[in-house]
């Protein structure tokens, strides 16, 4: 029998349906994302959603913004008709959503919206001028209702760091549901600790340490849903810190040690020139990854090996060309 070439299923994640081209602003019209629709799809499987449509606001319609004071929950109200107030209706529909969503592993999100901005959305004060400004209040719910869901706005995507950042958060989520989530003893879960060690590293060696103690001692005392949901706040949260050139060179360093009783010294100045020329500046960190997966492949065990730190995402998608 032939062996299958068929793609790997594709990964759900949500977004914010004008970005998928769908003409549902407050206007009619649309923000489709080339990126996502060119690129990302490819390998998300996009579910768009608009918390506005959702609660009954038609299309066109009045445009509705963040009021209140820096120290309270800000209100979602008409621009034109203070009165119309869809704060509650907005915050029901994203409880829905979580509700009947726990199979997303991301959300992409429209900038500067009310509803479904991240960050940085204008709040103004009940005399009409700008005040602070907040995330949306479809953001706010998922934040609460599901914390450890990866969030970004499409505009922030072109930030290469940021970009990468989201989409290894997306893989790292897609491995822990696959896996770890109906997984019904420990064995689960510290194998995919195990495999997920240097990324944790290369984006807060803090929470590596910690998460390692944790499972080395206390978590098997304790209840699996409570340790695993100890577990994925933690890390989630973790990577959501975008790694630096230091971190991924300390990353780096860290998995060369499992190649230094196997290469000759020739090899070693060769891996280290360029860990230091990645270090510096000089090369992307596509370049010493390469090297290092190279010798790996022939010399390294297979607990390194199988370290997701080595190929996060796609080797397509081209990701760590631009850091």
């Amino acid at each position: 029998m032939a062996e299958s070439t068929s793609s790997p299923p594709r990964i759900p994640v949500g977004i914010s349906a004008c970005l998928m081209g769908e003409q549902v602003r407050y206007n009619g019209g649309h923000k489709r994302s080339r990126y996502c629709l060119e690129v990302l799809q490819e390998c998300f499987d996009f579910e768009p959603f608009c918390p506005e449509l959702e609660a009954g606001l038609g299309v066109p319609r009045e445009p509705i913004r963040l009021v209140g004071a820096p120290e309270e929950p800000p209100r979602v109200v008409g621009t034109v008709d203070p009165s119309l107030d869809v704060t509650e209706r907005l915050r029901d529909v994203g409880e829905a959503f979580v509700a009947r969503h726990r199979h997303l592993r991301g959300f992409v999100l429209m900038k500067g919206s009310p509803s479904c901005g991240l960050e940085r959305v204008k709040v103004y004060h009940q005399n009409g001028m700008p005040s602070h400004s907040d995330s949306g209040i479809f953001v706010r719910v998922l934040r609460v209702l599901y914390p450890e869901l990866p969030l970004e706005e499409e505009a922030r995507m072109n930030d290469a760091v940021l970009r990468e950042n989201f989409i290894t958060r997306v893989f790292a989520f897609d491995d822990w549901k696959r896996h770890v989530e109906g997984a019904g003893d420990y064995h689960a879960l510290i194998q995919f600790h195990s495999r997920q060690k240097y990324l944790l590293m290369a984006h807060h060696v803090e929470a590596y340490r910690e998460l390692g103690r944790y499972l080395g001692s206390e978590a098997h005392a304790q209840p699996l849903e409570s340790v695993k949901h100890r577990y994925l706040q933690r890390f989630m949260a973790a990577l959501s810190r975008p790694a630096t050139r230091k971190t991924h060179t300390n990353a780096l360093m860290h998995i060369m040690g499992y190649l230094k009783d196997a290469v000759d010294s020739e090899v070693k100045q060769d891996l280290l020139g360029a860990v230091e020329e990645y270090r510096l500046g000089h090369v992307h960190l596509a370049v010493p990854v390469r090297l290092l997966n190279h010798y790996l492949k022939r010399h390294g065990s297979e607990y390194i090996r199988r370290q997701t730190y080595l190929d996060p995402h796609p080797y397509e998608l081209g990701l760590r060309n631009t850091i």
